[in-house]
């Protein structure tokens, strides 16, 4: 993947005006079935930049495709990730919408209660019964589905293969203590470093902490008839938390309050051996731009060109970076516009995300992807197994007050147990979850 998906800051963007009447149980859905007259419309679909300049090819093949079946004209304008959210929200506050909207997974939930978006029928949509679990979280509320997952991006462990070799392994890990063995074997070959750490994990990456909690059945809050309760101080959590504190403390040199969002050019220095990033991240690794600061500079090889592989983190599900499509609750062509998502996330459109390196929307086309794209295979392995935060009206508020990184960081530095820590930030976000 290209591009780092947008969360916090943009999970906590202020929607304006999107409100829409009555409950969103009473949502009446919007069928993609059956034939539809769409002669003299045009339906105005926003997709992000990635669209243009990594699959226009899917793109216009779908609107042709829909085009040929309804007769209707399609305007695709492409949205810059900077800004699209605040250009959405004045939008919405007025009459002229798009029909078709894509969002970042993690964007969709804050739009969704706030009943911007019209239900649809999930029946409608090919391989909806598989569809990713860490983008299908993100549409579910309340009984009904408000999105459909359009691609994803997984995180996956990213090792140097010379130092695999240097330290005597001889292939990446299978099961978690393979991992932890492995990190053994690169911190024994590299002692005479005092900065070398086998394992690159900061301090504040949650989305990996949590990672290791589902693995251990835990969960982060879940929901008790109308009140949210956090679960990190249950038993199976504490469990998961405690050995992925146990891990980056042995293995990481990694500063205990920063978080992962540069990590790649940290690692690209060459003082780890390996890394837990988006599969993306391992060319960013790779190659960075000669002047950062210059949109326009060159970009040169690292200190890691050519040395670095991925395969699925062992035992750990992975959090989903990816987007959904959703149809805007104001927009006068619903129909049209389930028609034409129809036809941009249906197998054929999925086989031509995978020849442009992303993930497809579905578990049962992950293993086809990759066989046909070998490139992603490591991603769409990682994929299969995946989780989503807690699908809750005020979770971009937990985000926003970095309790999870808060917690993760004075438990590193010794503030807080583990177990302390945990519940903590239990207490913080049943306060945050619950208010009113």
């Amino acid at each position: 993947m290209k591009r780092k998906i947008v969360a916090v800051a943009a999970l906590a963007a202020t929607l304006l005006g999107a409100a829409a009447c009555g409950s969103k149980n009473d949502s009446p859905t919007t069928s993609a079935s059956g034939p539809v007259d769409g002669k003299g419309k045009t339906l105005k679909v926003w997709l992000m930049v990635d669209a243009q300049s990594g699959w226009k090819g899917v793109v216009d093949d779908a609107s042709k495709r829909f085009t040929d079946a309804t007769g209707a004209q399609v305007n695709v304008e492409y949205q810059q990730w900077a800004n699209h959210l605040t250009k959405l929200d004045a939008t919405l506050a007025g009459s002229d919408v798009p029909d078709v909207i894509e969002l970042g997974n993690t964007e969709f939930p804050k739009y969704v209660f706030s009943q911007a978006f019209a239900a649809i029928n999930p029946g409608d949509y090919e391989n909806s019964g598989t569809w990713l679990q860490g983008l299908k979280g993100a549409c579910d509320f309340e009984g009904q589905t408000y999105c459909v997952p359009y691609y994803a991006g997984a995180r996956v462990l990213i090792y140097r293969t010379d130092l695999y070799k240097k330290a005597g392994i001889a292939a990446a890990p299978k099961t978690y203590d393979e991992f932890l063995a492995d990190a053994d074997k690169l911190q024994a070959a590299q002692k005479s470093d005092p900065k070398f750490g086998a394992v690159y994990m900061p301090g504040q990456y949650w989305y990996a902490a949590m990672s290791w909690v589902k693995a251990s059945g835990g969960d982060i809050a879940k929901q008790d008839g109308d009140k949210w309760v956090g679960q990190l101080s249950q038993p199976a959590s504490i469990t998961g938390l405690q050995k992925w504190v146990d891990m980056v403390k042995k293995y990481s040199k990694a500063d205990p309050t920063k978080n992962e969002n540069d990590q790649a050019g940290i690692f690209a220095q060459g003082e780890a051996g390996m890394f837990y990033g988006n599969a993306w991240e391992q060319g960013a690794a790779e190659q960075i731009k000669k002047d950062p600061n210059d949109p326009n500079s060159p970009m040169v090889d690292t200190k890691v060109k050519g040395k670095l592989a991925a395969a699925p983190m062992p035992d750990v599900p992975s959090f989903l970076g990816g987007s959904n499509l959703g149809i805007a609750a104001k927009s006068q062509n619903k129909q049209l516009a389930a028609q034409w998502i129809k036809y941009f996330t249906d197998s054929t459109s999925m086989a031509g995300l995978v020849k442009a390196s992303a993930l497809p929307n579905s578990t049962a086309l992950l293993d086809k992807a990759a066989t046909d794209n070998p490139a992603i295979a490591p991603a769409a392995l990682a994929a299969k197994s995946s989780w989503f935060t807690p699908n809750a009206e005020k979770w971009a508020d937990v985000e926003k007050a970095s309790i999870l990184q808060t917690m993760l960081t004075e438990i590193l530095t010794g503030k807080k147990s583990v177990a302390d820590g945990a519940k903590w930030a239990d207490d913080q976000m049943n306060t945050t979850l619950n208010e009113n």
